[in-house]
């Protein structure tokens, strides 16, 4: 399957700390690291490891962080045709500070990310896609924004329409809030956490958030609700499925809402009906986070199969052969 993605790339500071630091306070981690990440690399990573056909769309500066945020791409063969270079803003970076217990906060600066320049837009290349993912980020502000609505429209009016995944961030709903709705509601497939829906809405509660969203003319909802699981919503039915209980000690979720949107799409063209593509998408969310680093956990098809009987067909398709690297278009500043 080809999948076109549009989607930060990032460097992610990561601290794991005992508690989060008063302000004015110094604290020493227990645990620091910097790895690759982003919504954008990360969705990219899972589905190219997957065997999947992926371009990413993001843009990146002309700097040594660059590099290392692209290194999970170019390793798992992501093409790179639509990644742009910016001769003037920087590659972004987020710091990450979590508790044990999962408390989190988060400094993100979306720099170079923000200005993916729509005029590098080919609208071909989602018109032949098998799926558009988008990540809600991407829909926030600057030129980045007018590229994601570009290919929303590609998608939409391709002469066999191109399913559309689109994900909410907490940042980015925080950053948006309401004015999102029009922009994600008509998607095939609409994922996000409480808080986010909720806020997406201005209601309190998942129940009257849903009807909400069902009144305005959303298709297909996926709700992740932490240790719950997460809930599936149609204008039939509404489904909380369980969730998956990982062998290996879960040691941070950084990225893991990234790796459930991408699994879920996996799922979603392997054939699985919403149910079965959301027990996957529990499952790859909680395995991520027995890693450090959003993109260390690989997911499997024997991973998923496991979970999902119905996968199993999915491993027996060919894997790409790894798209050749190449430097980046560097374009200025939007």
């Amino acid at each position: 399957m080809k999948f076109y993605i549009i989607g930060d790339v990032t460097v992610d500071h990561l601290y794991h700390l005992e508690r989060l630091p008063e302000p004015g306070e110094e604290v020493t981690p227990q645990q620091a690291s910097m790895k690759p990440g982003g919504a954008g690399g990360t969705m990219s990573v899972t589905l190219a490891r997957l065997g999947h056909a992926v371009t990413l769309a993001a843009r990146v500066g002309d700097d040594p962080f660059a590099e290392y945020a692209l290194s999970r791409v170019r390793e798992s063969g992501v093409s790179e045709a639509a990644i742009q270079r910016d001769a003037t803003l920087i590659t972004s970076t987020i710091t990450v500070m979590q508790t044990r217990d999962g408390e989190r906060a988060m400094i993100s600066d979306g720099a170079a990310n923000r200005q993916l320049d729509p005029a590098g837009f080919r609208k071909k290349d989602v018109e032949g896609a098998d799926a558009l993912i988008i990540n809600a980020y991407a829909l926030t502000e600057g030129p980045q924004r007018e590229y994601s609505l570009a290919a929303i429209e590609a998608a939409r009016g391709a002469k066999t329409p191109v399913p559309v995944f689109i994900d909410l961030g907490t940042g980015a709903v925080n950053k948006a809030g309401t004015s999102l709705l029009n922009d994600v509601v008509g998607a095939d497939y609409l994922m996000l956490n409480q808080h986010e829906l909720q806020a997406l809405t201005g209601t309190s509660s998942i129940s009257a958030a849903l009807a909400q969203l069902g009144k305005a003319g959303a298709r297909r909802v996926v709700v992740k609700v932490g240790k719950m699981g997460s809930i599936t919503w149609t204008p039939e039915d509404t489904e909380l499925v369980d969730a998956y209980r990982p062998a290996g000690k879960v040691v941070d979720s950084t990225g893991a809402g990234d790796t459930f949107t991408a699994v879920f799409a996996h799922a979603i063209l392997a054939g699985a009906g919403i149910g079965g593509a959301a027990r996957a998408a529990n499952a790859a969310g909680a395995l991520a986070a027995t890693g450090f680093g959003a993109q260390e956990r690989p997911i499997t098809h024997e991973d998923l199969s496991a979970i999902v009987p119905e996968l199993a067909a999915a491993a027996t398709a060919p894997a790409p052969a790894p798209a050749k690297t190449t430097r980046s278009r560097k374009t200025p500043a939007s």
